[in-house]
C-alpha cells in the first residue's frame, strides 16, 4: 500500500455511511416505514366509508 492510499486518521465517517452500517437502524426503518404507511392507508379507508342512515 502506498502512502497515497492510506486515508487520514482524523477523517470523520459520513452520516449516511454510519446510518447504513448500523443493522438495528435498518431493521427499525424496515419495520417502521411499512407500519406507518399501512396505518395511514387504514385511516384513509376508514374515513372514506360512507355513513349509514
Amino acid at each position: 500500500m502506498s502512502p497515497q492510499d492510506v486515508p487520514p486518521q482524523n477523517e470523520e465517517v459520513p452520516f449516511m455511511q454510519r446510518l447504513l452500517d448500523n443493522p438495528f437502524i435498518l431493521l427499525f426503518l424496515g419495520v417502521a416505514s411499512p407500519a406507518v404507511l399501512y396505518l395511514i392507508w387504514g385511516i384513509m379507508e376508514i374515513v372514506s366509508i360512507p355513513l349509514g342512515k
